[in-house]
């Protein structure tokens, strides 16, 4: 699974009920011009209480003032919902919205745009663009202009009609993808790709690009190449990849720009080049922060956290921009679950902090680099996994940073991307919600979560948010950690929290289930509105048969993906006899999907092409014995859409 992740977007003036209180602190280098100033050094000053960029501000600090504290978190409740139509290949919605003038715009992972009256819950407009993004991805709102991106475009909207004002295709080929919500600063558009779209994840699509883009044409202004040109030996390039962003950069007084980039690929290797051999060294930018000048592009520094990454450990989240003493920092970290602060000045590591479960093997990648193969085996376990770690956004107070962390460990039992697994289970994956001290790197406090946590962190005053992958929206205290306040969502979610004034806006984002509803959802303080009550899920849609069931016909098999867009087939183990056998696959879900059929020793047999509606089949020859079959979209086998075929001999 590629990652379930998350977004959100800028803008200029927001009516809300209380006035607008802005403070700018002159030491701080990332103060922002315009109504949205910097957070992120510890003053007196008042939080501004509007959430009009991606971050909630130009330091992405997600830290917001308002009515909302610790004595009345607990009287929240449900102001209005909105249903989510589309989906993509990891839920519906990993966006965090933004708030301009009143309105709610935001993004599901269909591509589509919503612009939704704050006060009401009305839907004003929607622009549909029905393009599967695997997210997270979000909009960003300036000057009266929507800014988002489809999987291959980056566009701008009319933010009064949703009426498109331009497009600009970024992706190069067919492999390539985008799925973050534009940067926006003084004019210009930052868009980047990733080298791998949902279903092309690591198929050597190359370095990813960012773009610069001028905000009224959609001209380019200039690019970054995340991975260098020629880094790679040239025989290896159908296959290597690398560097992509999740989230915009954030941005300091001067208009430099800060990013955090994602990882290298194949990994752990593949079988001709094991540990990630067909890209020698550190593969530089990758797991990356990086300085950039805002104006031309020029790299200023980088500081690389995971050199030769081998096991999908992305810096993917959006540095947060602070201060200690006066010095301006840097902080960020991502999927390897660990914290880091540099100088800003200069990138040089101030303190790193492991964060969450690890069991070892965080400097497996350095052994790679050196080639000391022989201290590496498979099966390979490690923790954090592919979808451990700090899996979203960062929060800060300007003295402490907090980070939702998720403890999943992956297995690979070859070099092939594909054996992966997640140990338990996708749904097995736990939490740690910490709080960690800006200028020494201690941690403050560190509370155990029963369920995943894709949700990002939120700060309103003293309370932070955050929601876990089970459906749950929580409230806890910034300086102790206490549980203040929770409740149940809609579905399952990997979205975060925007906080504006009084309203907290969420969503329930993953439905698990036919019974349950995607819906993004606004609580407010003193509402006593209730979700949407959803009729029971048939029996056959819910649970998977514990025992074989029979095959369709004598040497036909049929199955089928779950038609309300859960990552399962409908059949998890079905049988057959030993001979020829066509296996037939119907895909009804709104998700794309295959089926892919391997033996023992994780050769593939037969698979269909990846599609999302109709009937494919192929047709195969099978030994007495025991196979597998699962859906290759990156995540989806990993969120348990696999089965087992047991063939029987012809004399059973």
């Amino acid at each position: 699974m590629k990652s379930v992740r998350l977004r959100r977007g800028t803008g200029v003036g927001l009516l809300v009920a209380m006035s607008l209180l802005v403070a700018a602190c002159g030491s701080s280098s990332t103060n922002s011009t315009g109504s949205t100033a910097s957070t992120s050094t510890a003053t007196t000053a008042a939080l501004p209480t509007t959430w009009e960029l991606p971050g909630g501000n130009l330091a992405n600090s997600r830290d917001v003032g308002g009515p909302i504290n610790a004595t009345n978190v607990s009287t929240l409740g449900v102001a209005w919902t909105v249903p989510i139509q589309a989906s993509g290949s990891f839920g519906t919605y990993a966006t965090t919205p933004v708030v301009a003038n009143g309105i709610l715009y935001t993004q599901d992972l269909a591509s589509n745009v919503y612009a939704i009256n704050l006060e009401t819950g009305k839907l004003l407009w929607t622009k549909k663009y029905n393009s599967p993004d695997t997210g997270p991805n979000g909009v960003t709102v300036a000057n009266g202009t929507v800014f988002g991106a489809t999987a291959s475009s980056a566009f701008a909207l009319q933010a009064a009609t949703g009426e498109q004002l331009w497009m600009k295709k970024l992706t190069r080929n067919g492999n390539e993808g985008i799925d973050m919500a534009p940067g926006y600063n003084k004019g210009t558009v930052y868009v980047s790709t990733v080298p791998g779209n949902p279903t092309h994840f690591y198929a050597g699509a190359g370095q990813a690009i960012l773009w610069a883009l001028n905000a009224e044409t959609g001209a380019t202004k200039w690019k970054f190449e995340q991975v260098p040109k020629n880094l790679w030996s040239s025989q290896n390039t159908s296959i290597n990849s690398g560097g992509g962003l999740w989230d915009p950069p954030s941005f300091d007084s001067q208009g430099n720009l800060y990013i955090g980039i994602a990882n290298p690929a194949p990994f752990p290797g593949t079988p001709k080049f094991p540990w990630g051999s067909s890209r020698p060294g550190p593969d530089l930018y990758t797991d990356s922060i990086v300085k950039l000048n805002g104006e031309t592009g020029k790299l200023i520094w980088y500081y690389q956290l995971t050199p030769h990454d081998i096991q999908d450990h992305d810096l993917e989240n959006s540095p947060i921009l602070s201060t200690d003493n006066g010095t301006p920092i840097v902080i960020d970290g991502g999927k390897a679950g660990i914290l880091v602060a540099v100088n800003a000045e200069t990138g040089k590591l101030l303190w790193k902090r492991p964060v969450g479960t690890h069991d070892g093997h965080d400097n497996d990648g350095l052994i790679a680099e050196k080639g000391e193969y022989s201290k590496l085996h498979m099966p390979y376990e490690i923790e954090p996994g592919e979808l451990g770690g700090i899996e979203s956004q960062l929060a800060s107070d300007g003295t402490t940073v907090y980070a939702a962390v998720n403890n999943l460990a992956t297995k690979y039992k070859s070099q092939d991307f594909e054996s992966s697994e997640f140990v338990g289970g996708f749904a097995s994956g736990t939490g740690d919600l910490v709080a960690v001290n800006e200028a020494t790197g201690n941690i403050g406090w560190d509370d155990k979560l029963s369920s995943s946590p894709y949700g990002a962190v939120t700060i309103a005053n003293n309370v932070l948010f955050t929601t876990t992958f089970n459906g749950t929206l929580y409230a806890f205290e910034t300086s102790t950690g206490k549980e203040l306040w929770k409740t149940t969502l809609s579905a399952g979610t990997n979205a975060p929290v925007a906080v504006v004034g009084d309203t907290v806006i969420t969503a329930g984002s993953f439905p698990q289930a036919a019974s349950q509803k995607a819906l993004i959802i606004a609580y407010r303080l003193g509402a006593t509105g209730k979700l949407p009550t959803s009729a029971a899920a048939p029996t056959a849609t819910t649970t998977t048969s514990s025992a074989p069931a029979a095959p369709a016909a004598a040497s036909t098999l049929k199955i089928e993906a779950d038609p309300t867009g859960l990552l399962k087939y409908t059949e998890s183990q079905i049988t057959a006899k030993a001979g020829k056998v066509t296996i037939d696959f119907t895909n009804n879900s709104p998700l794309e999907h295959d089926v892919v059929l391997i033996n023992s020793a994780n050769k593939i047999l037969g698979q269909t092409p990846i599609f999302d509606h109709g009937t494919k089949s192929f047709q195969v020859t099978l030994a007495a014995g025991t196979y597998t079959y699962y859906c290759s979209v990156p995540g989806h086998r990993e969120a348990g859409m696999q089965g087992t075929l047991t063939v029987k001999s012809t004399e059973g």
